[in-house]
This record gives C-alpha cells, structure tokens and sequence, in this order.
C-alpha cells in the first residue's frame, strides 16, 4: 500500500493515480499539444514497456500513459528523458500551453502554435519554478470560435482582427455581403446603410474584404484580445476581457504582468478569477497599465505567498 507522501512526490512529477490501484497514468509534456512522429513513437514504446499499452489525450492536448505501476515510474522517466520528452504539467504554478490548430487553420487570424512557443519557453519552462496561489492556466485560440476555449483559462489568448467600417463607402446593397457572413449578427441597417454594432462584434475577421465597394478593407491587422481570470469545472467564470488588443510581441509581457500581480495579490488556494472578483478587474487593468510588476518583479517573486 503507498503512502499519502508517496503518491504526492510522484504527483508532483506529472504522475496521477489510477483510481482503485497503485499505478499511475504519466503526463507528458508537449508544447501545446504538437507531437512529432518521433514522439508519438516513444510515446508508444513507453505506454507498451511500462504502462498497460494505453494512451489517453487530455483536453489540453496532453498525452497521458496510463497504468504505470509506482516503482517503474523512475524507468520511465529516465526513458522519455532519453529521447526528450519529460513528464510533467501539475502543481500551483504555470501549467503547459494549450493552443488550437490557427496556424493552419481557415478560421485562425494568428499563428497560435508560433505564439503558444513563445509562452511555453518563457513562463513554463522560463518560470516554471515560480510557485502560484493555485494552478495557472493559458490557452491560445485563433479565433471568436473559441475551439481551446480561451476565456475559461487563467489567461486566454484568441486572434481577432482590427478591422475597421467605412460607412461613407456602404452603397446600402439589398443583399449586404458583411451583414450575410457575420455569425455575430453585428450588422443591422439605418436609413438602408449598414451599422455596426461594436457590443456584438466579436472581431471575428469573416466579414474582412466581403465588400465590393471597400466598406470594409481587404486587409486588416491580426491582434489579440485577452481574457484573464476564466475557470471551468466546479466553479465556472467567464474570463474577464481586457479593455483593449494586443499584437503578438505584447503577449509575453502582458502576461508576465498578470502572473506578477497574482503572485504579489492572490491567496493560496484562490484561482486568479476569485482574485480578479475579490479586488475588481479595474485595479488589475491599472496595473496592466504600467512597468510597476516588472520593476519590482524580484521582489515579488522573492515574497511568500499570501495566506488568508
């Protein structure tokens, strides 16, 4: 029988518990959810030396081998190592990136999987040490269709386009191409020309080039928008969407900031959302305005986490 200390100190290495027996179902770090052939193989190999021959994909794209038994765990470990895959992705503190297919994608306005990288190697790997009031969560999505879901993350990330509506350009069309390819309905008519509800549009890009008579601009940039705070399970919360978009290169530091301000601000045990709820997104969204994380970011790091 394992004791409690024994099944923790594998937990923290990516192990968790089969229920009802003493193996373990191994989680495989990937960066968000991409695997070459060669790492599907080892995959393979591991599952079927060490584990009961399965594999299971997780909803962030992770591959778990399951039915390890707890004193093969080292063998396995040392096995993926050898061929640069590593266990992992559990504790309080940043867990892998999860992303969508928008790199290849029809519907994806940015390159999620370029982008998810950039995150992994600096807050996973880069700050992976970091410990945080709870679990913290990021997701990529490359579009309002919301495939990763990135507004039930701790950070969500999802393309959009700036695009922009010149109304002196609408010829108020019977049969209006960007009111007919928008899935958010955002486009209603005065007077027989188009008007573009701002609350419902969700920057989606779809309408981007529809009409003929350039109302709306064949070319328009690709940014992001950002949700912070969103969880799902026992307790739901929708994102908190900040005030404005970012392009791709502010990413790394808006999120560097919120992971400050959660560290320096949230209780352990508390998710972001709850800390967001409990000291107003307005107070985050001030401190997302400034250097001030940054600048004091060893002395943050530095501190012991809040207890209530």
């Amino acid at each position: 029988m394992l004791t409690n200390e024994q099944i923790a100190s594998v937990k923290a290495r990516g192990f968790l518990r089969n229920r009802g027996t003493d193996c373990f179902s191994g989680r495989i770090v990937t960066v968000a959810g991409l695997y070459t052939p060669d790492e599907l193989h080892a995959i393979a190999q591991c599952a079927e030396k060490f584990g009961n021959g399965k594999v299971i994909f997780t909803a962030r794209l992770s591959a778990e081998i399951a039915g390890i038994p707890f004193d093969k765990i080292p063998e396995a470990e040392k096995f993926m190592a050898e061929r640069g895959l590593f266990f992992g992705g559990t504790g309080a503190k940043v867990r892998p990136v999860a992303a969508c297919k928008g790199t290849t994608c029809v519907y994806g306005n940015v390159d999620t999987q370029k982008i998810a990288k950039v995150i992994h190697d600096k807050f996973y790997i880069g700050m992976g040490g970091v410990k945080l009031p709870h679990k913290f969560k990021i997701g990529v999505g490359g579009c309002p269709n919301s495939c990763m879901k990135p507004s039930l993350n701790d950070v969500g990330v999802e393309g959009c386009r700036a695009f922009s509506f010149d109304a002196k350009l609408c010829r108020g069309c019977k049969k209006c191409l960007v009111a007919g390819g928008c899935p958010s309905g955002a486009v209603s008519f005065v007077d027989g020309k188009a008007v573009i509800d701002t609350d419902r549009c969700t920057k989606c890009g779809v309408c981007v080039g529809k009409c003929p008579f350039g109302a709306v601009p064949k070319e328009a940039e690709s940014v992001l928008r950002v949700f912070v705070g969103g969880t799902w399970g026992k307790t739901q919360r929708m994102g908190t969407l900040l005030s404005r978009v970012y392009s791709a290169d502010e990413i790394p530091t808006v999120i560097e900031k919120v992971m400050l301000w959660y560290k320096e601000n949230g209780y352990v045990k508390e998710r972001l959302g709850a800390t967001v709820d409990r000291l107003g997104a307005d107070a985050l969204e001030a401190a997302l305005a400034t250097n001030d994380l940054l600048d004091r970011k060893d002395e943050i790091l530095g501190k012991a986490l809040n207890e209530r």
